[in-house]
């Protein structure tokens, strides 16, 4: 599964991703499924205040950044 759609919360922060088949997941649940190998295209990082979160592997290509993705 990719991920195709975000939701942001008033700060900005991904709160939810919307994946290819029209699922939607909270983050944490996100991060789960990519620690599982379930979504494509993204990592599991760690924050310095050892927070996880998801990140967009690198490609170059602009529009495939999770900040840069249509939200829903």
């Amino acid at each position: 599964m990719k991920i195709t759609n975000v939701r942001k919360n008033t700060d900005g922060d991904i709160t939810a991703v919307k994946l290819d088949n029209n699922q939607e997941v909270n983050i944490q649940e996100a991060i789960s499924m990519t620690e599982e190998g379930k979504i494509e295209g993204v990592n599991v990082s760690y924050a310095k205040n050892g927070r996880s979160y998801l990140r967009s592997n690198p490609n170059g290509v602009q529009q495939d950044n999770l900040d840069q993705m249509p939200t829903f």
